[in-house]
């Protein structure tokens, strides 16, 4: 019985090498996408990661409210059933930090170019803590909603300069043309929640972001002790697209709770 017992035990071994079982305890990493952009911004960040072996979910963020949003962020956790780092980008990073903590197997947060708000703040209330946002004067007209309310979106002639300032021209004409709208209310609406405040993140943003100040990236940053913060220098808002190996590298930093 002991010798089939250890045979046993070394087919498994040979059935599940070392690099697998590795890639099997990795946690899976969700990217949330923000406002005016959508989850093929993830691509290039998803392609390096999957490289080094983590599944990844891009979520289609429905920009609808913060905590509609958040409320559909955790159904898809509860049907993971696994370890997750959840990484937001500008409005995601609310979205991110509005997701319940109960039942849930969260490891680490990485805020990219995101907002981390306390509860009581908004997306427009913080972009409006210090001078340097120019997003309110790119906006196009209001889309008037039949169940009340208002779409935002930003101008398509005003989009690189005002989002991805850092992409080849053509890059950011394709951006601006699939980009998903927010309602005006999701911007406007308070946090309830603080899930950095209970879980360690990691934060990234570009020095020439036009929709979030750098400077109130860097006080949210602080606020909630980063436990690395890299300021790339030139960087737009989607600091995803333009550097996307430097920012799968800080993910896989957060995945491995370094």
């Amino acid at each position: 019985m002991k010798n089939v017992i250890a045979c046993l035990i070394v087919c498994l071994i040979a059935a599940f090498p070392p690099r697998a079982r590795a890639a099997e305890e990795k946690p899976t990493i969700v990217l949330v996408h923000g406002a005016f952009a959508d989850a093929s911004s993830w691509n290039r960040v998803t392609a390096i990661l999957r490289e080094q072996g983590y599944p990844v979910v891009a979520v289609a963020n429905p920009l609808r409210s913060v905590g509609g949003d958040a409320a559909y962020l955790g159904d898809l956790l509860d049907a993971l059933h696994r370890p997750v780092v959840l990484v937001g980008h500008s409005y995601g990073g609310l979205v991110i930090g509005e997701t319940a903590l109960a039942g849930r197997d969260i490891r680490a947060l990485v805020f990219v170019a995101a907002f981390a708000a306390a509860p009581g703040e908004t997306a427009a209330g913080l972009s409006a803590r210090a001078p340097g946002s120019t997003l309110g004067q790119a906006l196009d007209t209001p889309v008037g909603l039949a169940g009340g309310g208002v779409d935002l979106y930003i101008r398509q002639e005003a989009f690189g300069e005002q989002f991805a300032a850092d992409l080849p021209a053509e890059a950011a004409l394709s951006m601006a043309a699939s980009q998903r709208p927010v309602t005006e209310a999701a911007l406007n609406e308070p946090a309830r929640q603080a899930t950095w405040r209970q879980r360690p993140s990691w934060f990234i943003y570009g020095d020439q972001d036009r929709n979030i100040p750098p400077s109130v990236l860097g006080f949210m940053a602080d606020r909630a002790g980063s436990k690395r913060t890299i300021v790339m220098e030139g960087a737009s808002h989607v600091v995803m697209v333009s550097h996307p190996r430097v920012v799968a590298g800080l993910i896989a930093e957060a995945a491995q709770g370094r």
